[in-house]
């Protein structure tokens, strides 16, 4: 399916070398060949970044601090004000008003077959620095890649990444809310690094690009590594969308573009296929296992599995423990008097006290606010 409305086909010049398949025969060596890739108009990833705002902003809307809470940052901005840093140091709603918008919340999932959160949660985000930092990455990643390939296919990989992440999230974590678009970032990432794999004989200075590729993931999933990181969310994501890149990015190969763009009355040594061998064996692989992953994941989830208890040391991909941090969660109690819709909270352990006004009685939601105000 080809995208509409695309930007006119931009000419890049490639310089034929010795070796290389399917440049004509008896053509020199510094003679210019005209290779042809369309570069599309970019629409698609500005909308996702302006989709993410506009739900951010609702979800602030629906939080009404100064209505639901009483303390709140920035009190000028009115119900667009912040939870207090103590509730939630993004700068951003409460963890009541994100489980109401659709955040992944594992026990909703399981119990009550909310399978959509694991879809509606890749749009809210938890602060305003936690929206800022995924959409500078979006644009940054994204318009690169719409712009080569097209909305179609960088549209259903930015999707179907962001759910691979929030697949594998809720089968590590699944005693907190989660809400983000990094596993669909990630899997952005994960595609670049497939494409320049599938695509390999089109590129010059590939193995430097390689190698630069991979220096970045190895970055980014290390910061992951961090403790209130779900590295989880980003793995899931970047293992979606590195298979999906094998899938949705492919292009011909060099010598068969050589060959359909030659000089007239060129004569060439041998038709050349569209694609190699190689190319053909990834696709297949990757569709094997992206629908065996997915659908494996599923079942675990909707049957309730904690993966943690099939892999024991799976927890140290999320959170390595350092000299200057603990990964170990901290065992908190707190005393509750609810009094209507407001819910007295009392941290047994250092005995401060908070009032919050919450829309139901949602455990995991009170364990996230008990866990906040003991720390």
């Amino acid at each position: 399916m080809k995208d509409k409305n695309p930007s006119p086909e931009v000419e890049i010049r490639v310089h034929g070398r010795r070796g290389d398949v399917g440049v004509a025969a008896g053509v020199e060596d510094h003679v210019f060949r005209q290779v042809r890739y369309r570069r599309w108009v970019t629409w698609l990833v500005p909308s996702f970044v302006v989709a993410n705002m506009v739900m951010f902003m609702v979800t602030m809307y629906v939080n009404d601090c100064p209505k639901n809470s009483g303390f709140c940052i920035a009190r000028f901005l009115g119900r667009f004000s912040f939870q207090t840093l103590k509730e939630n140091p993004l700068l951003g709603p409460s963890s009541d008003t994100l489980y109401k918008m659709g955040a992944l919340e594992v026990p909703d999932v399981v119990q009550k077959h909310h399978a959509w959160r694991l879809f509606t949660c890749i749009w809210l985000h938890a602060g305003v620095f936690h929206v800022l930092a995924n959409m500078l990455s979006l644009v940054f990643i994204g318009i690169r890649l719409e712009q080569e390939f097209g909305f179609v296919r960088i549209g259903l990989l930015y999707v179907i990444s962001g759910f691979g992440g929030s697949l594998l999230s809720a089968l590590f974590i699944q005693s907190s809310i989660s809400v983000g678009a990094s596993g669909a970032l990630f899997g952005l990432l994960g595609s670049m690094l497939s494409e320049l794999i599938t695509n390999w004989t089109i590129y010059a200075n590939k193995l430097a690009a390689l190698l630069m590729l991979i220096v970045i993931v190895i970055i980014n999933l290390a910061m992951g590594i961090l403790p209130h990181v779900d590295n989880f969310a980003h793995i899931g994501g970047f293992l979606s969308g590195f298979l999906l890149g094998f899938v949705f990015l492919i292009r011909p190969q060099f010598g068969w573009v050589s060959q359909r763009n030659a000089l007239p009355g060129s004569a060439t040594t041998s038709l050349k296929p569209k694609h190699t061998m190689y190319q053909y064996v990834l696709w297949v692989v990757s569709v094997i296992l992206l629908i065996s992953g997915f659908k494996v994941g599923l079942v675990m989830l909707f049957r309730g599995v904690n993966a943690n208890e099939y892999c024991s040391w799976c927890h140290y991909m999320s959170c390595f423990p350092g000299s200057k941090w603990s990964c170990k969660s901290q065992q908190v109690s707190c005393m509750m008097n609810p009094n209507g819709n407001a819910l007295n909270l009392t941290c047994l352990n250092n005995g401060k006290s908070n009032v919050y006004v919450l829309s139901n009685d949602n455990p995991s939601v009170i364990q996230q606010l008990c866990s906040q105000l003991c720390s």
